[in-house]
Formats: structure tokens, sequence, C-alpha cells
């Protein structure tokens, strides 16, 4: 994908869209011959898997032939008839010849500690060495990130980034421009081109990183393999006074379901908050005790050693 650098005028190249013509072609093609395969293995005539699954034999005829688009409703129903998943049918890896998939099956039907097990041997830690002296800190918004974050640098001699910040010095707008003008698409990856840029420029720093950044996987992996990330846990209540504090009204304003939509939210991303290599309740505490706990966190786990 180009890199965008700014938003004043580029535009995507043919390449791009040519390439994501062919990736589409590529798709279809692969479905057809999967389908038709898993026919053939089962010895299942056209016309029976026709009347199993309720798809016309003209339109199973195209499916097969890589012809035309995909219904993926009619897929699915194609997929039952055949007594597969419909991922078996799209992905890239070979479901009769891929380990990959394979694994993923086995994995499915173990126990939590074959998975937990799984796993680790799978996803070994970052080394030290790789996250430096980087510290970010992740969570939602109202955590105490920004404020936290600016002591925790002061307190330790090292620099405080706002990663929206850096994001607006790229763009030449402020992030709510970003946003209305190019969407969460163009936020997102001026923010993934961020991460990449503190990454390669700061060995020692103190990142705070927007709420939902936790939701990007590759600019998230990329934050858990080069930061010691640490997760500022706060009650959903807590959230919402803190940012009303800010003297920011938005997330009340006509939104009468704001708070169960904030807990919602909270509970949707724990999993993903919950992989940060620590976490920090700060619910209930003054700034100044979070910030004790917090410092004598980072200075217990070495994380610039």
């Amino acid at each position: 994908m180009t890199e965008i650098t700014n938003f004043r005028g580029e535009s995507t190249p043919n390449s791009a869209r040519d390439q994501a013509e062919a990736e589409v072609t590529d798709l279809i093609a692969r479905v057809g011959e999967r389908v038709r395969a898993a026919r053939q293995r089962r010895g299942i005539p056209r016309r029976v898997l026709s009347e199993i699954s309720g798809v016309s034999p003209r339109y199973l005829a195209q499916l097969e032939a890589g012809e035309g688009n995909i219904s993926i409703g009619l897929l699915q129903r194609v997929a039952i008839a055949l007594d597969h998943r419909i991922e078996w049918l799209v992905g890239e890896d070979d479901p009769w010849s891929s380990d990959a998939m394979r694994v993923a099956d086995l994995y499915r039907v173990a126990g939590m500690e074959t998975q937990a097990e799984v796993l680790r041997l799978l996803s070994p830690a970052p080394s030290l060495a790789a996250r430096a002296g980087r510290i970010c800190l992740v969570g939602l918004r109202g955590a105490g990130k920004s404020t936290l974050g600016q002591r925790l640098g002061a307190a330790l001699g090292l620099p405080f980034v706002e990663l929206n910040d850096e994001i607006e010095d790229q763009a030449g707008m402020p992030v709510a421009e970003v946003m209305a003008l190019y969407g969460q698409e163009g936020y997102r990856k001026l923010e993934a081109q961020a991460v990449a840029r503190i990454v390669a420029t700061h060995d020692a720093l103190v990142l705070a990183v927007a709420g939902g950044i936790v939701a990007e996987p590759e600019t998230y992996k990329t934050l858990l393999a080069h930061f010691h990330t640490v997760w500022l846990r706060a009650s959903p209540v807590e959230h919402m006074e803190r940012v009303r504090a800010q003297g920011d009204e938005r997330p009340m304003a006509g939104n009468p379901e704001a708070m169960e939509e904030l807990r919602s939210i909270l509970t949707s991303r724990e999993a993903l908050y919950g992989k940060a290599e620590a976490q920090i309740d700060t619910s209930g505490q003054s700034v100044e005790a979070s910030l004790v706990q917090l410092t004598r966190l980072v200075r217990e786990r070495g994380y610039l050693d």
C-alpha cells in the first residue's frame, strides 16, 4: 500500500487499483477451484449439490468456472452442503494440504491449557532489546495516559510524545480534520506510519496512544513488539467523569445511552488491552498515587535497563 505522506492532493495510483482487481480475480478463481474439488472429493454431481444447497445449477456452474461475482450468502449455503467451513473455500491456504489449517482445527478443539501452551510456544515475547527504553501507555480515553505519561516522562528524564501530535504534524492538519475529510482508514494509515517513525527515531520515550489503536492488529503488534506497554485501567464511570472534568461534554451530549456504549467498548477491548505487558488500575486513585505506582513498575521491571 502506498505510504501517505500528507493529505494535500495525493491520489491512489492506478497500479494499486490494478493490483486490487487482480486479487479479486484470483479470489474468484480460487473459490471456484475449491468448490469443484470439494464436490468431486465427495462424489457429488453438481445437480445433487444444487438440490442440497438450494443454489441453482447455473450459479454453481458459474461459481466453479470462476465467473461473475460471489454472493456470500449463496457461498455459505454451498459450504454447508459440502460440510465445509466457508473460510476453507476463500482462504489462501489449501484446506486439504495446509499444515497451518490443520493446526488451527486441532487448536479449536483443544483444552484451554493446551491452547495456552500453543500460544506461548508460537508467540514468544519480544526481546528486551527490541523494546529498548520505549514505554507506551494504552487504555480508553480518560484513563490518564496524557497526564501520567507527561509526569512519568519528567520523572524519568524521558521525552513524552502524544501519538496524535505526531499524526497532526505528518498530516498538516488537526486529527479532527483528518477524520472528517479522510475517515477512519486515512487516520489509521497515518497512525501506523507515526508509530513506525517513532520506533525508528527514539530508543527511549514515553508514548501515549489513542484508545482504539488496539483494534488495529498490525499497528498494535508493532507496539507490543517495540514498546513496554502498560494498560491504564479505570472504571467506566471514572472514564466518563474524567473526560467531562476536562470540559468535554461530547460523550454525553444528546446521547442518553453514552455510558452503556462506553461500557460496551471497554468490554469489547478488554482482551486486547490485556495483551499489554503490564497494567495499573487508576480507579479511585489520585494522579500522584498512580504516578508512584507507575514509576515503581517501570523501575522494578527494568524497562529502562
